[in-house]
């Protein structure tokens, strides 16, 4: 297994562009290091005998998908901050 190193996840910080003090750096290595074994203790487990889930919560208790009223469309924007042409109005988030 490899091993995340500060030089790793000062890499990754620096993808993401996040400024993190040399504690956080070592900090996150370690807990990095951890979950990675963890993942790893966890692929070495016989599931042969386990059979595949197409969902996480695949329990037979998710509700038919019927289509059902929605809300109404006036109602729901004369309660928004702003609204333009029947479509809600928000920030710009991309420089």
């Amino acid at each position: 297994m490899a091993q995340v190193t500060v030089d790793v996840v000062e890499h990754v910080a620096r993808l993401a562009r996040l400024s993190l003090t040399p504690e956080e750096k070592e900090r996150f290595a370690r807990e990095l290091q951890e979950i990675l074994s963890y993942a790893e203790t966890i692929q070495a487990l016989d599931t042969e005998s386990v059979e595949p889930m197409s969902h996480a919560a695949a329990t037979g208790a998710l509700r038919d998908d019927d289509p059902r009223p929605g809300l109404d469309r006036e109602r729901v924007l004369a309660e928004a901050p702003d609204a333009e042409a029947g479509l809600f109005r928000v920030p710009r988030v991309i420089a």
